[in-house]
């Protein structure tokens, strides 16, 4: 199965907001996990509707619409790739905890 949507990106523009490439991995790698979580919850919402109580095995496999908005949960961008392009095209609003210095 080959990648199509591949794309390398440049670790030194990653770390250009923040000056740290590995605090842009987390502000990323945070929202992403947003962006995974609500995801879940849109394709949970949706396949509830189709929910029932009976465990017939011939039902599973003739529920096409139910298949469907599987299908195009799986196809849509992964929540890395979009966290990425948010982060780089500077939509993520995020801030630093305040620290205070060691005394």
């Amino acid at each position: 199965m080959a990648v199509a949507n591949l794309i390398t990106r440049d670790v030194d523009k990653l770390a250009v907001n923040t000056g740290n490439v590995y605090e842009s991995l987390v502000i990323i790698s945070r929202r992403a996990r947003q962006i995974a979580i609500k995801q879940k919850e849109e394709l949970n919402s949706k396949l509830a509707e189709f929910a029932s109580t009976v465990d017939n095995l011939e039902e599973v496999f003739e529920n096409r619409e139910q298949i469907e908005i599987s299908k195009f949960y799986e196809r849509m961008p992964k929540p890395a790739t979009l966290a990425t392009e948010e982060f780089i095209e500077n939509k993520i609003m995020y801030r630093k905890a305040d620290v205070e210095p060691a005394k």
